[in-house]
């Protein structure tokens, strides 16, 4: 493994939130890179067509790559070098393309990216293997941060990193379970499991990697941490959110840009217990709050086009999505709060433009 890319070469200055002018400048200078390296990380040998060429699948189909962003961001925020932090960044994508694969997986899911699923294409056996190669994977580049870091410093980013696989898991476990037990949350056990899952996952796990690598204060670790927790929590909501209002599901997401790339409705088809689904179930009658239940228990392949769209525009008149997006709004608030306690330079204010960048929420 060659380490020229993180040296402080005219190329390895664009990862600097200085150096660009806005933030769409900054996320496509970021996405186009991590993509770059995560693919050269990959094996071109053999066995090409049932691995290799699986593996760099999800990658190549683009991706916003917030949370990559986030780690690079977070360093520089504490004056620390972005290019310290390349390394955990990279692991961080392959991590989400490995998880991406086993949850498309585990939800039957049609579309990812604007494409089929892996499994639809290759099969579930190979897809999966294809997963758990980048899980091995992510760890050995982490093995790198011992020569970029000095051991003891790798060594924290290594557990830091696992703790926030664990809490993905953990959150996904509660999320799958409910489905397969016919469960229906309450509003604290959803935000204990949004907070486990995604909270870590997309927030607060990117964002204290990359404030460690930087030497933040414990102080300023746990404010950073609040912050990515509560973008991490939006992210979702809003993810949710356009799983049933998003048209352009064949359209894959990109940095700075729109894009959904996943099916309309995939979550109703799932049966998935989100904070949709909690706050339609309070505002239904009796009588359709049965025909809400009988939808999310069905297979996902006896779902019908009027199932789904019964269930959207229940959620409509009846304000359940507002009341979503109002959520959402909320925990964009609470993260403006928090980073404005850190320190002011430009990464800061990228961070802040993510914040309103991920947010679907905006009143009138």
């Amino acid at each position: 493994m060659s380490f020229e890319i993180y040296k402080k070469k005219p190329d390895s200055q664009k990862i600097f939130s200085r150096n660009h002018k806005d933030l769409k400048s900054y996320l496509n200078t970021v996405s186009e890179l991590i993509e770059k390296e995560t693919i050269r990380h990959i094996p071109k040998d053999e066995p090409k067509k049932y691995l290799y060429d699986l593996m760099r699948d999800y990658p190549q189909r683009g991706g916003k790559r917030f949370r990559p962003a986030l780690v690079l961001l977070s360093c520089e925020l504490f004056d620390g070098d972005p290019n310290d932090a390349m390394i955990s960044a990279i692991a961080l994508e392959l991590f989400h393309n490995f998880a991406l694969i086993h949850d498309d997986i585990e939800d039957e899911s049609l579309l990812r990216r604007g494409e089929p699923t892996l499994h639809r294409k290759y099969g579930t056996a190979l897809a999966m293997n294809s997963g758990d190669a980048l899980h091995c994977l992510l760890h050995e580049i982490l093995l790198e941060n011992h020569t970029r870091l000095g051991s003891q410093l790798a060594l924290q980013i290594h557990k830091h990193m696992n703790l926030l696989m664990h809490y993905t898991f953990v959150g996904q476990s509660l999320d799958i379970g409910w489905v397969v037990d016919n469960k229906f949350p309450n509003r604290k056990e959803y935000l204990d499991m949004i907070t486990k899952k995604t909270g870590w996952y997309s927030g607060k796990g990117p964002c204290q990697c990359g404030a460690m690598i930087a030497g933040a204060s414990k102080h300023e670790l746990e404010i950073i941490g609040s912050f990515g927790e509560a973008i991490g929590i939006g992210f979702q909501v809003r993810d949710d959110l356009l799983n049933l209002i998003e048209e352009n599901e064949n359209e894959s997401p990109k940095a700075g840009s729109g894009g959904y790339g996943k099916e309309r409705g995939g979550d109703i088809a799932e049966g998935k217990r989100t904070l949709i689904t909690i706050e339609l179930l309070e505002r239904l009658s009796e009588k359709d709050s049965e025909r809400a239940r009988e939808i999310l228990y069905k297979s996902r392949e006896t779902v019908s086009n009027s199932d789904v769209d019964w269930f959207i525009d229940e959620a409509k008149i009846t304000g359940a999505l507002d009341a979503v997006s109002k959520y959402c709004y909320e925990h964009v608030k609470f993260a403006s709060t928090a980073i404005n306690k850190l320190p002011d330079n430009n990464a800061k204010k990228f961070l802040a433009e993510i914040v309103n960048y991920l947010s679907l929420y905006r009143r009138a």
